[in-house]
């Protein structure tokens, strides 16, 4: 288990994530050496997403966060389209929103108290695999070895092996007197946004991230329109673009002994591209798998364990998520809002007491359950809504 050299360990990771860092966590926990290359100068940055996660999913990964960890709690959702809205209180839930900087600093603090290794600053720039050792090369010449590489370098990493289904997202930290305390806002618009949405998340009273996704849109004009509408006075005090992931995941999760978590194994919900949750656990499942193969002098048979934990956590919410992905990606504005003005005072009372953040899928079907709606969808989508719900009536 002792390092057998410098340079060598028993396992890499190529990116110091949220998935990342839990696989390096767990594996160094049972005494292995792992390694971390992160190739921004510091952990948790740039912070690509929004930071909306449940307490319970945070629990589940094995984190409490520290105060200064938690930016904001949530108490409810405005949902709208171009000419409807609706309001899902959400307490139940326990959603807060998080310091992706804080918080992933907290998972790298446990994976090096267990005894991992971190460097940042170290962009991979090849990963080569041969007589069972793999030589991982960095931006400055320095070569490591490793027996297994965990690969939690992000969507980036699915475009570079030649997924071209990511969609352009961009997001701004702002200060502003409109954005709400505790109320997330959801914008839809099929022309503004195809395929996805608007959003506005608060961090405090007067601040929050405020971001834009869309099929084929031009994120930086399309971000600047939208605050444009919401109205001055706003500050604009940190710019990120990134490409999200909402095609679901992608197996194998491992070939030999490189294993793919979070963001790289298309880890992150259909609907949301949120990933904190589901990728972490794929972390955490990765990471004792790999324990257990490497216990067993190596043997890569363990690493299935990996893939079937996870999708037997995650495959049928993935699975029926994707099918209301393909609904939402259909629908005009008019489409829109006809659904929206058409849910029921009882069905929000309903997503509102039984909604689950981490597994939405329920509250969706709810939502797109009612009379007037299935008759429209019937109507707008014929042969191939119908082939949707019998899709979902199987999972």
């Amino acid at each position: 288990m002792a390092l057998q050299s410098k340079n060598f360990y028993d396992v890499i990771v190529g990116g110091g994530s949220v998935s990342g860092l839990l696989a390096a966590r767990e594996i160094s926990s049972n005494g292995y050496s792992v390694l971390i290359l992160e190739e921004d100068h510091e952990i948790g940055t740039p912070e690509h997403c929004g930071g909306v996660v449940s307490q319970k999913g945070l629990e589940k990964l094995g984190v409490i966060p520290r105060i200064k960890t938690i930016e904001n709690y949530i108490k409810g959702a405005i949902i709208k389209t171009k000419n409807s809205s609706f309001q899902i209180n959400s307490e139940n839930q326990h959603i807060i929103v998080i310091d992706r900087r804080s918080f992933d600093k907290e998972l790298a603090f446990q994976a090096q108290s267990n005894g991992a290794e971190i460097n940042t600053k170290s962009s991979i720039t090849s990963v080569n695999y041969s007589d069972n050792v793999y030589s991982i090369k960095i931006s400055s010449g320095k070569i490591f070895k490793s027996k297994f590489f965990v690969e939690a370098r992000g969507v980036g990493q699915l475009i570079k092996n030649g997924y071209r289904n990511a969609i352009p997202s961009g997001q701004y930290e702002i200060y502003a007197p409109w954005i709400q305390k505790d109320i997330i806002e959801v914008e839809f618009d099929s022309e503004l946004y195809p395929g996805y949405f608007a959003w506005v998340v608060p961090t405090g009273d007067g601040q929050g991230k405020v971001g834009v996704a869309g099929r084929h849109i031009n994120t930086s004009l399309t971000i600047e329109r939208f605050l444009e509408k919401k109205g001055k006075p706003y500050s604009i005090i940190r710019k990120i673009y990134a490409p999200l992931w909402t095609n679901g995941y992608i197996k194998p999760f491992h070939i030999e002994r490189n294993v793919a978590i979070g963001d790289a194994a298309g880890q992150t919900k259909p609907t949301t591209a949120g990933g904190i949750y589901s990728g972490g656990m794929g972390g955490i499942y990765a990471g004792r798998s790999i324990s257990k193969s490497l216990e067993n002098d190596n043997d890569c048979s363990f690493l299935k364990e990996y893939q079937s934990n996870w999708i037997n956590s995650f495959g049928n919410e993935f699975d029926r998520q994707i099918l209301f992905r393909k609904i939402l990606e259909r629908l005009d504005n008019k489409s829109l809002d006809k659904i929206f003005s058409s849910i029921s005072s009882s069905a929000l009372d309903n997503i509102s007491s039984t909604g689950d953040f981490d597994f939405h899928a329920a509250a969706l079907k709810s939502f797109l359950n009612t009379k007037i709606t299935v008759n429209f969808l019937y109507t707008f989508m014929g042969n191939e809504y119908r082939k949707i719900i019998k899709d979902l009536s199987k999972i």
